[in-house]
């Protein structure tokens, strides 16, 4: 008998151990030196172990993350060699391909790099983030993302419209091209990409007149209703867009959720699902 509680306490001793040995292993000072990077940081790790986001995390003009109000308060930085190893870091998350001479001033420094891919689906974003939260060691937080991010895809796919809902997506200064999640996401939603590719510049943009000659269902204006004097926007407030009242569905929205791709992407699947009944309803 007492053999038998000296094996328990030796395994619970072991356990104890392992556990403490895992939670000293995982980074506890990160910084995140993109935006994209920011958004996975956030979720994934609490305040504590943030050392520092990038500014463009709670910058407000205009706002570019989805965590601009509830970073409030966290250490940002504008990302350089300087002020990044000034917080004196345990591991730095930064976007592949970004920065490069950052990248390469850290490595020679020694200090610890991680690059996050791009997703260019919703399938590799649930890699993406499961292999984000094991080397940050919150695998249970990735889980939960990826997860809640399912429950929302099997939503927008039960209550997408069929046919789906043909439309152009026309952003600041005309740009139409739509690929990857964003295209993923806009179809979860019941609406099919009606921008011609042959009417689109090598840069993704798309004349008024090729918008106007498609008519498509419905015309996403992708920011704010009132977003300023920009030029980039006024394109969105083009007064050659009258002449597709009565046959194309026009509405402003805010799509930041696919700036960068990740889990909360799939946020915009319900807003854009609203867009699609509309538009469909306004043609019945």
């Amino acid at each position: 008998m007492r053999s038998h509680h000296r094996t328990i306490a030796v395994l619970a001793c072991f356990f104890t151990s392992f556990l403490t040995c895992n939670a000293e292993a995982a980074p506890q000072r990160v910084v995140s030196t993109f935006l994209c990077t920011d958004e996975y940081v956030f979720r994934l790790l609490p305040k504590e172990r943030i050392a520092a986001l990038s500014y463009e995390a709670v910058d407000r003009h205009p706002v570019v993350s989805t965590i601009a109000d509830a970073a409030l308060g966290l250490p940002v930085i504008r990302p350089s060699t300087e002020t990044v190893m000034a917080k004196n870091p345990d591991l730095v998350v930064m976007y592949a391909g970004t920065n490069p001479r950052l990248h390469q001033n850290l490595q020679r420094l020694g200090v610890q790099i991680l690059d996050v891919p791009w997703a260019n689906s919703l399938t590799e974003i649930r890699q993406i983030t499961l292999m984000l939260g094991d080397e940050l060691g919150a695998p249970g937080k990735a889980k939960a993302l990826v997860a809640e991010m399912d429950v929302r895809v099997a939503r927008a796919k039960a209550a997408a419209p069929h046919p789906p809902v043909s439309a152009i997506l026309y952003e600041p200064q005309g740009y139409a091209q739509v690929q990857g999640v964003t295209d993923e996401v806009l179809r979860l939603a019941g609406i099919v990409n009606a921008a011609p590719p042959n009417a689109l510049t090598r840069a993704g943009q798309l004349p008024v007149e090729a918008v106007i000659a498609t008519a498509p269902e419905l015309l996403i204006l992708g920011g704010e209703e009132k977003s300023g004097s920009a030029r980039a926007y006024a394109v969105l407030h083009h007064p050659a867009f009258k002449a597709l009242e009565g046959r194309t569905h026009m509405e402003f929205l805010t799509l930041t959720p696919l700036m960068c791709p990740g889990p909360w992407s799939v946020q915009s699947a319900a807003p854009l699902l609203g867009l699609a009944k509309r538009a469909r309803t306004s043609r019945d």
